[in-house]
């Protein structure tokens, strides 16, 4: 079959094209797509032409949080049948390295990952993945809902590393899908006072919405002053970098209290990154850097269920897949209040 596929050709240019699909080969599905969440990893393919140091390699196919039908089982699966309703995982794990047997399968010696250079992602009409990779929907989630259980799940790993405690307090550096996502969590999980820093007006607005206490904007003041100011001097318990730019982390070293952790869940443009060691020696911090998730999608689908119209409220915007260049500028710039944007390869996503 022809399917419809958007191409990364070149740092901000798309193309739209057309590409044979074979039949779905022994234990893979065939999907269609109706639905991909447009991450902040595929802006940095799209921005700066790399992933922190791995660059691009043209063209290439993106788009890694998708959720569709099951429209055809491969030879050998009877665990799908067409018609049934799934988000589709993108790591493809081998199973077998020293990582993958201790438990570790996001640190995969031999990992692919659908959106990255030679494994096409998923803006597109249908695409072929192994079975395991089928993530079943329960009815009340659309596949617009859907889209949010990857980064969600990137979310949930975080927070084994966040390992917050009931009323510790939280501060959070940057309010795109993830760190609105990470403040929901944080209150979910009964933190205590929660900080949120974004220099964008409607995403601090968003940050309120999603259960922050008090929002910075760190082009006004400086973030961490202002936050130790507010806890006395202490700091807070715990610090989450999710924007990985305009210094937030040595802000968030400076934030958080003697003894307290950080957690680097952003990805950095730079490949080096400058480090306040002394107040991180000084303090005993501990920092953690999150490499996507390792196996949270079934726990993240649930949350996502059971609280629905807390993580819903972060879409924003849907765009069909013929406008996917228009998506991703209306992301770069921060057009139009965008908080997370879908791409809808089918049209309205359902």
């Amino acid at each position: 079959m022809n399917i419809r596929v958007a191409e990364l050709t070149a740092p901000r240019q798309f193309r739209l094209v057309e590409s044979g699909l074979p039949d779905p080969g022994p234990g893979e599905v065939q999907v269609r797509i109706d639905a991909v969440g447009i991450c902040g990893s595929d802006l940095h393919s799209y921005a700066e032409g790399a992933i922190g140091d791995t660059p691009c390699r043209y063209p290439m196919v993106l788009g890694h949080e998708p959720a569709g039908v099951v429209v055809k089982a491969g030879p050998g699966v009877t665990a799908y049948t067409p018609g049934a309703r799934a988000a589709f995982e993108p790591a493809i794990y081998c199973y077998h390295c020293e990582f993958c047997r201790t438990g570790r399968h996001n640190v995969c010696a031999n990992i692919r990952f659908m959106s990255m250079p030679g494994d096409p992602g998923f803006f597109r009409d249908y695409a072929n993945i192994p079975v395991g990779n089928v993530l079943p929907l329960p009815p009340g989630l659309s596949a617009r809902d859907a889209t949010i259980i990857e980064p969600l799940a990137v979310v949930l790993h975080s927070m084994k590393f966040v390992a917050l405690q009931p009323t510790e307090t939280a501060a959070v550096f940057g309010a795109g899908p993830i760190g609105l996502m990470t403040v929901i969590c944080l209150k979910l999980a009964g933190a205590g006072r929660v900080w949120s820093v974004e220099p964008v007006g409607a995403r601090r607005e968003l940050a309120r919405s999603a259960g922050a206490d008090t929002v910075l904007d760190p082009s006004a003041i400086d973030p961490s002053r202002q936050i130790l100011s507010d806890t006395g001097g202490r700091g807070v318990d715990v610090a989450i970098d999710c924007a990985a730019k305009g210094g937030s982390l040595n802000h968030c070293l400076h934030a958080t209290r003697n003894a307290g952790r950080v957690v680097l869940t952003g990805i950095p443009v730079e490949a080096e990154v400058p480090l306040e060691f002394s107040p991180m020696r000084r303090k005993e911090l501990a920092l953690f850097s999150v490499r996507r998730s390792n196996h949270e999608s079934e726990a993240a689908r649930e949350l996502l269920a059971g609280n629905l119209a807390r993580f819903a409220a972060i879409v924003t915007h849907t765009h069909p897949l013929e406008r996917i260049a228009e998506a991703f500028n209306q992301l770069d710039h921060y057009h139009d209040g965008a908080g997370k944007v879908i791409i809808a390869p089918q049209g309205a996503a359902r």
